[in-house]
């Protein structure tokens, strides 16, 4: 264990930016929390979640492909792809650390996607244990531990200090050379339990989500409270936006005369020319995509993943809805057809 002065936090990331590329929570123009590039004098947000989730620094919203080039029958390949540089992602709570675990079951299965595989590998993970949990948070119904962070290094503020634990080999190379000195654990083990205990009286963290499986599927998916739950969403897609576990994108081109680059964006199933094709939309009413979201976090993903959910707890969506609908009103009122 190694502890610094919080007074000294701008030598410390001074002495990581030295390494690589330091990203950091702070501050934007509008008043919210953004992973940002360091640079002399930004501050690290002591605020709650940050407003979008490190899945950014993984899976950009926007992303080169590749790029094409026509000269009569010829077609030439142009590499636009952005190059993985190394970097380190400082302070992601233990909610955004777990959604790395669901995002790599999607995009690192069998057909690996290279560029999203290349930025994880490129990544150092930094984790910040939440000291001030929010009453929107509710991490702990997935079996997340705040005090726990995870990641190559995890973090933990008490009192004047800033503790430094190295979980991994990357973690460890990381340690080596920063303005850091050796301490005892009590202080971490006392910070650890004054969490919990804040955790455990938080609001929503006592939601029951058994019976969301396989054998209550159909009960579920009929439910007649879709139509109701669904009716005054606006189909903005903020709630996929802001989701750290939300993974769904489209493909296009663009050509500016003389090449053609193809590039991934976001999607939202949201929307309603989600997955349109030739024939038709697949499901044409809000409430049918309302249900395919709600249905996806708490049923088909466990289902196909362990009975790992697909929803870490981060309150987000809680926060940011225009009129107040998320999963945790969602499963509430889902609960009866389980039973």
């Amino acid at each position: 264990m190694k502890r610094i002065l919080l007074s000294r936090l701008n030598a410390l990331f001074a002495a990581l930016a030295g390494k690589e590329k330091l990203y950091i929570p702070a501050q934007d123009g509008s008043g919210n929390a953004s992973y940002t590039l360091w640079r002399e004098g930004l501050i690290l947000s002591d605020s709650g979640n940050t407003n979008r989730s490190a899945k950014d620094l993984f899976f950009p919203q926007v992303e080169n492909l590749v790029g094409f080039r026509v000269s009569g029958k010829e077609i030439e390949m142009i590499e636009t792809r952005d190059p993985a540089e190394a970097f380190i992602l400082f302070g992601v709570r233990a909610c955004d650390a777990r959604s790395f675990e669901l995002l790599d079951r999607v995009f690192l299965t069998d057909a690996k996607d290279t560029y999203y595989e290349n930025r994880r590998q490129s990544a150092t993970v930094v984790t910040m244990a939440c000291s001030r949990p929010e009453a929107t948070c509710f991490c702990g119904n997935f079996g997340i531990d705040p005090a726990e962070p995870g990641g190559d290094v995890s973090c933990w503020t008490e009192g004047e200090y800033l503790y430094w634990q190295a979980n991994t080999d990357k973690g460890e190379a990381l340690t080596q050379g920063l303005p850091l000195e050796d301490c005892e654990s009590e202080k971490v083990d006392a910070a650890k339990a004054t969490i919990r205990s804040m955790t455990e009286k938080l609001p929503l963290n006592h939601l029951d989500l058994s019976g969301f499986d396989r054998k209550h599927m159909l009960q579920i998916f009929h439910s007649d409270k879709w139509a109701g739950l669904s009716e005054s969403c606006l189909g903005c897609g903020t709630c996929t936006f802001v989701c750290p576990t939300c993974q769904c994108y489209d493909i296009q081109e663009f050509n500016d005369g003389q090449a053609v680059r193809r590039f991934r964006c976001w999607d939202s199933c949201m929307y309603k020319d989600f997955t349109q094709m030739s024939a038709g939309q697949p499901r044409p009413t809000q409430k049918e995509r309302f249900r395919q979201r709600f249905m996806h976090k708490l049923v088909y993903f466990p289902d196909n993943n362990d009975g790992l959910f697909g929803c870490v707890g981060c309150g987000r969506c809680l926060k940011r809805c225009p009129i107040h609908m998320n999963i945790v009103k969602v499963s509430k009122a889902l609960k009866e057809e389980t039973v």
